[in-house]
C-alpha cells in the first residue's frame, strides 16, 4: 500500500462487510467535522465499502445509533493507542448492543497505532509547517494524549524511539497532554537546555480540540519553534483506517456468532 493511498475495491468482488469507525468524541465541533472529512477521504477511495461513524461521548451518533440496521460490521476504533477506551468501553457498548441484538454479526478491528503510515503523517504535517523530515538540527517532540494505561504510554514511546532511529533527527522526545509525564511544555525546556538547536512538536493527535490547543499554547510559550498541525483527515489515516478493516474481515472471528 503506498502511504498516500488506499488499496482500491477489487472488481467482481462480493459485498464488503460495513465498517463503523468510533471516535471518543468532543464537546468541540471541530473534532466530529474532522472524523466526517476522514471518512469522506475513504468513501471517495473505496465507495464500495459503506462507512459509518460513530462516537463514545459527546456526539452523535452513538454506537448503538450507528450500528441500527445492520446485520453485520467492522467496527474500528479511532483511536491512536490500545488503552481504556478499546479495551473496556467499546466491548462493553458492543456488549450491550449484541445481547439485545443477539443475530448481529461484529468484529472488532485493530486501533489505528502503532503504524507506519502515521509516521508518515505526522512527518508530512512537519514538512506543510516547514521543518524538513530527519533535520538533524531539528529534536522533535512527540506528543500524545496520555492515558492512565502505561501500556498506551509505552506504545507512543516506542513510537518515538523508532522515529529517532529512522530518521536523523537532532531528537525524538515523548510528551504527553494529560494523565502522564513529562508534560509538553516540561520536554519543550528539557530539550531547549540539553542544546537542541530548535524544537519542532508533532501532534499525536487525531483531531482538534481541548488537548490540541493545549498542546500548542504550553509548547510555543516554553519556546518551541514549530508546532504542527494534527493528523486530521490525512490520506494515510484513511489507508490505515482501510488497513484495520480489512484485516478484521480477514483475521478477526465474528464477536458474536450468527
Amino acid at each position: 500500500m503506498r502511504a498516500s493511498s488506499v488499496t482500491p475495491p477489487v472488481s467482481g468482488a462480493p459485498p464488503v462487510t460495513p465498517l463503523v469507525a468510533v471516535a471518543h468524541g468532543s464537546r468541540d465541533p471541530r473534532a466530529a467535522a474532522t472524523v466526517e472529512a476522514l471518512l469522506g477521504l475513504l468513501r471517495r477511495a473505496r465507495p464500495e465499502l459503506p462507512v459509518r461513524a460513530a462516537y463514545l461521548d459527546h456526539a452523535a451518533p452513538t454506537l448503538a445509533a450507528a450500528l441500527s440496521g445492520l446485520d453485520e460490521a467492522v467496527v474500528v476504533p479511532l483511536l491512536l493507542t490500545a488503552a481504556y477506551h478499546s479495551r473496556v468501553d467499546i466491548p462493553g457498548a458492543l456488549a450491550e448492543i449484541t445481547s439485545r441484538r443477539p443475530a448481529l454479526r461484529v468484529r472488532v478491528g485493530g486501533t489505528l497505532g502503532p503504524h507506519p503510515l502515521l509516521v508518515t503523517a505526522l512527518e508530512r504535517r512537519l514538512a506543510e509547517a516547514g521543518v524538513e523530515p530527519g533535520d538533524p538540527d531539528t529534536a522533535v517532540v512527540l506528543v500524545s494524549a496520555g492515558s492512565s494505561d502505561r501500556r498506551a504510554n509505552a506504545t507512543v514511546a516506542a513510537v518515538a524511539a523508532d522515529w529517532a532511529r529512522r530518521r536523523g533527527w537532532w531528537s525524538v522526545g515523548v510528551a504527553y497532554a494529560s494523565a502522564a509525564e513529562p508534560s509538553t511544555e516540561r520536554e519543550v525546556r528539557r530539550l531547549l537546555a540539553a542544546g537542541a538547536p530548535r524544537v519542532a512538536v508533532a501532534p499525536y493527535l487525531l483531531a482538534p480540540g481541548h488537548f490540541a490547543d493545549r498542546t500548542r499554547d504550553a509548547s510555543l510559550a516554553a519556546g518551541a519553534a514549530v508546532v504542527a498541525e494534527v493528523l486530521g483527515a490525512s490520506p494515510e489515516v484513511a489507508a490505515v483506517l482501510a488497513e484495520r478493516h480489512d484485516e478484521a474481515v480477514r483475521h478477526r472471528p465474528a464477536s458474536v456468532p450468527a
